[in-house]
């Protein structure tokens, strides 16, 4: 295979392999877009993920960031986890709300990687920013091998 090649096919696997993940699954996450160190995803708020106030629950949203964060810290094709994230949330969601997270990589080292994050309603209105860091492993993601 060529590196394009190589990349698509990392690319696509860490792609199904996220949308395959029981947890995402749950929350009906979806990539609607996804190249290395970037990724786009989204979801629709439900009534189930309401919190005490009738607004989505701030682990509902914190759940769609970090599926954005995981894929983009991932698609290097090497195992990557989150040593801190930062989340500010700025305006409630409320259930038929269509959130959409991106993850831009802002920095990589050999260990260390760093991302901004955002989760907007379709309308552009903005949900939640967050900054994330992640530990780059040594070691290929296991569906990879």
């Amino acid at each position: 295979m060529t590196d394009a090649q190589t990349d698509a096919h990392i690319i696509e696997q860490v792609k199904k392999n996220i949308e395959a993940e029981p947890y995402a699954m749950f929350f009906g996450i979806k990539i609607l877009e996804l190249t290395t160190g970037h990724s786009v995803v989204t979801m629709k708020a439900k009534k189930e993920y309401d919190n005490i106030f009738s607004i989505t629950h701030g682990g509902a949203i914190f759940s769609l960031l970090d599926v954005a964060f995981g894929s983009a810290v991932n698609s290097y094709g090497t195992v990557a986890v989150a040593l801190n994230v930062n989340i500010n949330y700025i305006k409630p969601s409320t259930a038929g709300d269509v959130l959409i997270a991106e993850a831009i990589e802002e920095t990589r080292s050999n260990r260390i990687a760093s991302f901004s994050l955002s989760v907007k309603k379709s309308t552009g209105e903005i949900v939640a920013t967050a900054q994330s860091i992640a530990y780059l492993k040594n070691e290929k993601l296991p569906f990879l091998v």
